[in-house]
């Protein structure tokens, strides 16, 4: 490979073992590898914890903030002890909540997300959106842009329009490897998301779900080939 891939290893469990073990069966030399922790681990008894004791680590803290300005930064102050590599929050939290904590973010990369990959068209009409998928997430990448936001998470159908409007990094989660049913709606294979334009896979179950080793090996091969 030219340049290295990039991947996110979700790390869904609320418990500290499971964590571990996952960290330590995808480490390698191959692929840049961080780990994303979301509202189940980070809201976990040692889980906070847990993170302030990780060294030399990319750290994606996945908590998508989606609250009032004043709320927002202060949620971001309260994270100061943590060495977090990039934190989520909603682009429907608006351009004012977007533009503080970017400003105060410092050294934490700030990520909008978009979408949800769990919703398609008709949830979207459900909750009482108007636009389409697509236009709606490149709505919201120009949100994001005028931010200045370091990063965007989007699904890898919408990646290419994202890129139009949206300059920087842009993390992809819904990524499928094995045939398995799961709440993704929106997914697409890892080869396809880079050939697209992604930065960073956000990949979980189709590693942490099984032989982990063996899942992640997998990975690498398909990503090589």
């Amino acid at each position: 490979m030219k340049n290295k891939k990039r991947i996110f290893v979700a790390i869904d469990t609320s418990k500290i073992s499971r964590a571990k073990k996952i960290i330590r069966d995808t480490q390698t030399n191959k692929i840049d590898v961080g780990y994303k922790f979301g509202l189940e681990f980070f809201y976990s008894k040692d889980g906070r914890k847990f993170l302030s004791s990780l060294k030399n680590q990319t750290i994606f803290l996945d908590l998508k903030l989606n609250d009032i300005p004043n709320t927002v930064v202060s949620a971001l102050k309260s994270l100061k002890n943590l060495k977090i590599s990039y934190l989520t929050v909603h682009l429907s939290s608006g351009f004012s909540a977007l533009k503080i904590l970017k400003k105060e973010s410092k050294n934490t990369k700030i990520v909008g997300v978009t979408t949800l990959t769990s919703l398609n068209n008709k949830d979207l009409k459900e909750i009482g959106y108007n636009k389409k998928v697509n236009d709606l997430v490149k709505h919201q990448a120009k949100l994001a842009e005028r931010a200045n936001l370091d990063a965007i998470v989007c699904s890898g159908h919408e990646i290419r329009s994202v890129k139009k409007v949206f300059k920087k990094e842009i993390i992809t989660p819904g990524i499928k490897i094995q045939n398995f049913q799961n709440d993704q709606k929106r997914f697409m294979k890892p080869k396809d998301a880079f050939v697209a334009g992604s930065d960073w896979l956000v990949i979980g179950r189709s590693i942490t779900s099984g032989d982990i080793k063996k899942n992640f090996k997998n990975l690498l091969k398909i990503l090589e080939d």
